[in-house]
């Protein structure tokens, strides 16, 4: 658990949300997803606090304000899905929402030549981000596909990220709180780890200047695949 928080903590701080994403299906396998998402939804958050200061005002707000306005309506839909959900159908969402990511990143990366998206499809890039984020902390694949088509440098894309993030989980805490993510076992858990996101996040920003994004990311990839692939199988058998 310690490695996957991280692993969520580098990516955060400087990559992305891709092993943020890795580490809430990793714990889905061994806890019930909303135990899961419930464990890394504080550390995400501390993780958010300690990226803001190194990536501060260096976010393109135009851009971030956009997908935020769509990222709180897409919370509310993920909260609705919660309502009707069980666990079988959380952990097959959440495996199908793994192998999406990892195909979409896969796919050949042309976004940097096409005219930058409209500022409608940014408000439904963050009405997916935020859906997605509440059922799986997945949201980073929507917000991505927004940002680069605006050709962003990488520390404004970093930024921009960190902020979008840091409203939207913010937004998804009280809901957890209502629907029973947290407990006082996740709540220790929490603390233990919480050293551990910390250190992910001080990694990554280093890293963010330092190590490739591919590199990183191979080895999230792998993860994701193999999963998704478990939460799928569990939840069919």
């Amino acid at each position: 658990m310690a490695v996957a928080v991280v692993f969520a903590g580098v990516s955060k701080g400087g990559f992305g949300s891709g092993a943020a994403f890795a580490s809430a299906t990793f714990l889905a396998i061994f806890l019930p997803p909303t135990q899961a998402l419930g464990v890394m939804l504080p550390l995400l958050m501390l993780i958010d606090v300690a990226n803001l200061r190194p990536y501060w005002n260096k976010w393109s707000w135009p851009d971030a304000r956009i997908l935020i306005l769509g990222g709180v309506p897409g919370v509310v839909l993920g909260v609705a899905l919660f309502r009707v959900a069980n666990d079988d159908v959380l952990r097959f969402l959440i495996g199908i929402l793994s192998l999406g990511f990892v195909a979409w990143r896969l796919l050949p990366n042309q976004m940097a030549s096409r005219a930058p998206l409209s500022k409608p499809a940014g408000v439904v890039a963050g009405v997916i981000a935020g859906f997605t984020s509440f059922v799986s902390h997945a949201g980073g694949p929507p917000v991505a596909v927004y940002l680069l088509s605006h050709n962003l440098q990488k520390t404004t894309f970093q930024a921009t990220t960190v902020l979008v993030f840091w409203i939207i989980n913010i937004a998804k805490f009280v809901p957890y709180a209502f629907l029973g993510a947290f407990t006082a076992e996740s709540l220790w858990a929490d603390l233990i780890l919480a050293p551990f996101a910390l250190l992910g996040a001080w990694l990554g920003v280093k890293a963010h200047y330092k190590v490739s994004e591919q590199a990183f990311f191979a080895v999230t990839y792998v993860l994701l695949t193999l999963t998704g692939t478990k939460l799928i199988w569990d939840a069919l058998a």
